[in-house]
């Protein structure tokens, strides 16, 4: 690599935690619901890229904060809730130990992020966390990433993103940031154009090693 990797700033929602199911399946019963439509999964998958309120904006509801405050409870009462991706304990473990910055940069609502990320632990390791309510504009501009590298004191091209959808790998480069694809959780692979390919959360090690 050019410019040593000093950072690694991480999408959480299809990259770190796997949390499309317990999203979308509420955001279905909503619009059928409140909207009288039947959208099917994958017609809805590409707004995961999105903050909540803005995916419920995009959709056309009538009230937003009434129905994105349903959207949540119909989030939270769902059966299958966040799941930590295999292998994210040992990898944020490992960049910690080896002096890697690490940090959040998501469209996720702080009070989501406490529900859903919290519980894993792994924010003993974290530097800094930029959520939906930290900045204006948010992915696919670069301004979430930016405030990240801000806070983790590093340049932007001292930073690797992680990611897992269009927006992300938008937000990366628009940064100045290497983008980094999380396949497991990406949809329609042929339509990134990535710096590096991730096939399990473990090849993040591999990436550091060779950097």
């Amino acid at each position: 690599m050019k410019n040593i990797i000093k950072g690694v700033l991480f999408d959480l929602d299809g990259t770190v935690l796997n949390t499309q199911k317990m999203n979308i399946v509420p955001l279905q019963k909503l619009i059928l619901e409140e909207l009288g439509k039947i959208i099917s999964y994958n017609d809805l998958i590409k707004y995961c890229a999105y903050p909540g309120k803005q995916t419920i904006k995009m959709l056309g509801f009538y009230n937003v904060e009434t129905s994105y405050e349903k959207w949540v409870k119909y989030v939270n009462e769902f059966e299958e809730g966040a799941t930590l991706y295999e292998g994210f304990k040992e990898v944020f473990k490992t960049l910690h130990q080896n002096g890697i910055k690490i940090g959040i940069a998501s469209s996720k609502m702080k009070k989501q992020y406490e529900i859903d990320f919290i519980p894993t632990g792994l924010n003993i390791y974290i530097d800094c966390a930029v959520l939906a309510e930290d900045t204006l504009l948010h992915k696919p501009n670069p301004d979430p990433l930016l405030l990240g590298a801000k806070l983790l004191n590093l340049n932007p091209e001292n930073i690797i993103y992680v990611g897992d959808t269009i927006a992300d790998e938008a937000a990366s480069k628009s940064a100045g940031m290497k983008f980094a694809l999380a396949s497991w959780g990406a949809f329609n692979l042929s339509e990134f154009n990535p710096d590096f390919i991730l096939n399990k959360p473990q090849d993040i090690i591999k990436l550091m090693e060779k950097n």
